[in-house]
């Protein structure tokens, strides 16, 4: 364990020196979480980052990062593929994959709403914020915002994240709760929610954006985020249709990171 510490570590402190010349390549980091757990991440950094997004897919979660970055799934997810956007955007960039003991099937499906993806993304939050010194959003995508929306309310405000980004958000859901469906009353940080209006998918019908809203009502700070253009192409639940912001990514990622950095 003190090994693979050190190794993550090590390959933190060579990111983050790097960053003080140019633009970093992406690095493969491993820390440890919850006893013999260890999260597998993907960090790339412009060189004065202004703060730090978890980037978290939809889907089953289950990205299959490689040693050498490579996605074995997933790397089409809008939030993926848009990756570098919020590097450009001057944002310390961090792409969670499933955890170690979860990189077979069903993934994260079944456990983005549980303790131990809780503890899980806790750990990266921590990691993230003591190395960087920066605030640390969680910026989730269809399936993902059940994720970050589940850890935030479960998590403490010192340990839990600064702020919370849904796009194409989970409203209704018959299997699970959906992120309207969760105790959004316990939020103290500011949430920023993009959703495409045109979304096709059964679970982010527009017309249910108002439900969420009313409950952020008590939120100091939230703002709703709503999208026209693009192009929608197979699965109305997929990352090539209007859910997926096909398309107009550079418009979205941009005002989403204007809002958080208050440009």
């Amino acid at each position: 364990m003190q090994q693979l510490v050190k190794y993550g570590f090590s390959l933190l402190l060579g990111l983050f020196v790097s960053l003080a010349y140019a633009q970093a390549d992406p690095k493969v980091v491993d820390i440890p979480t919850r006893p013999g757990v260890t999260q597998r991440l993907l960090v790339q950094s412009p060189p004065s980052p202004k703060a730090a997004v978890i980037l978290f897919a939809g889907g089953h979660g289950g990205l299959q990062i490689a040693a050498d970055g490579s996605f074995g799934w997933g790397k089409g997810n809008f939030l993926i593929r848009s990756r570098h956007l919020f590097v450009d955007q001057g944002l310390l960039t961090v792409v969670i994959d499933a955890p170690s003991d979860r990189q077979s099937a069903p993934y994260l499906a079944g456990n983005r709403q549980g303790p131990e993806h809780a503890a899980d993304v806790q750990a990266v939050i921590g990691w993230v914020r003591q190395q960087s010194g920066l605030p640390v959003w969680l910026v989730g995508t269809s399936r993902g915002t059940q994720s970050v929306a589940a850890v935030a309310t479960r998590l403490s405000r010192a340990d839990g994240p600064d702020g919370l980004v849904l796009t194409a958000t989970i409203l209704t859901d018959p299997k699970a709760p959906s992120v309207t469906a969760m105790a959004l009353e316990k939020l103290s940080i500011p949430v920023l929610v993009a959703h495409h209006e045109l979304d096709g998918c059964s679970h982010c019908a527009y017309s249910e954006m108002p439900n969420l809203m009313q409950k952020l009502d008590g939120l100091p700070r939230k703002q709703l985020l709503s999208f026209r253009d693009g192009f929608s192409r197979g699965d109305p639940c997929e990352a090539m249709a209007y859910h997926g912001f096909n398309g107009i990514e550079r418009e979205v990622v941009g005002q989403i990171a204007g809002w958080m950095l208050g440009r």
